[in-house]
């Protein structure tokens, strides 16, 4: 049953739409889909990244 609280997500950059990063996330705290700032390596700066379904 843990397997169904914890969920991998996919993070996108919000400027180049690129998919970078896969992260996990809780689905009971975060019902919302999380947005955080991440490193872009082709715009090579923070930029937001979003979950993406």
């Amino acid at each position: 049953m843990p397997s169904d609280k914890r969920v991998k997500v996919t993070l996108a950059c919000e400027d180049c739409k690129r998919r970078n990063y896969i992260t996990m996330k809780n689905k009971l705290n975060d019902r919302e889909r999380i947005e955080m700032k991440k490193y872009c390596r082709w715009d090579r700066r923070h930029t937001l990244h979003k979950e993406t379904r």
